[in-house]
Order: structure tokens, then sequence, then C-alpha cells
């Protein structure tokens, strides 16, 4: 699995976190009914050749109740899914018997690289998966070195 990283500095302390963090988000504790699942939502996060891009699966949700913000380098997405609702009445909660999909409000954060354009930024909501674009600045992309003859 290759490991994604957003800079070249190398923080001890950071790195240690993000593991600790990587290791417990991917473990689900289940103590007779006591569920702490994961953070919501999972995202997937890839580095292409212009531009990172997040995606995340969010079902159920309208893109209403959806916000996205940056700043600080940091993007912070909310949104707030209503309980469940089965043939158009609400459940009561001492009918749960398992619980695995979250309701009502939610928020997550993911750092950013620096080396984003700002101003390019957009994200679009189809069929339950939100795609964030986040495009590199011109400067970072690799460029062709011509090389010529010593003669």
């Amino acid at each position: 699995m290759p490991i994604f990283r957003w800079d070249q500095s190398w923080n001890p302390l950071r790195d240690l976190e993000r593991e600790v963090d990587r290791l417990i988000q991917g473990v689900e504790f289940t103590v007779q009914g006591i569920r702490m699942p994961r953070q919501y939502p999972a995202v997937n996060i890839f580095e292409l050749e212009h531009e990172f891009l997040i995606t995340a699966e969010l079902p159920g949700m309208q893109v209403q109740d959806l916000e996205l913000t940056i700043a600080n380098g940091v993007l912070t997405l909310k949104g707030h899914r209503d309980s469940p609702v089965v043939d158009n009445r609400d459940i009561p909660e001492e009918r749960f018997r398992r619980r695995e999909r979250t309701f009502g409000e939610w928020q997550r954060s993911i750092s950013i690289p620096d080396r984003i354009s700002d101003e390019q930024l957009s994200a679009e909501f189809n069929d339950g998966v939100l795609k964030i674009h986040l495009p590199k600045l011109e400067e970072e992309l690799p460029r062709q070195i011509p090389v010529s003859s010593g003669e």
C-alpha cells in the first residue's frame, strides 16, 4: 500500500499520530451493544497528475445537506443525515436491533497540501458519491527540461 504524503518534511510525532489514527479507524469495537464506528464519512484520497481527488460515499444524503469549507490547510466536510424512515413513519429508538448507519450531524476535517490552487477548487455530488477536485498549482507540475548537446 503506497504511503500518501502531502509534503516532504518529516515530523515523527505527526507521523506517529497519523499511524495510530489509521490503526484505530480500521478497528470497530463491539461490546454488548456498544459499537464505535469509523469516522464518517470514509474518504479516498488520490494524487493524480494535475490534481488531488477526494471521494466520499454519502448514501441517502442530498446536496443541500452538505457544506464544504477550506481554511488554513484544512478541508472540512459537514452534513446532516435524517434518521431512517420506513413506510413514511419514523422508527422509535427502542425498535432498533442493530444500527450501523449513522444519522444526525457529522463533520470530517482533512489536511490538504499547500500546493493546491484555491481559486480552482470544485466539487460534485452524484448518486451519493461526493468528488472534490483540488487542482495542483502550475509551478508544482513536472516540466520537461530540454537537453542540448555541448557542441
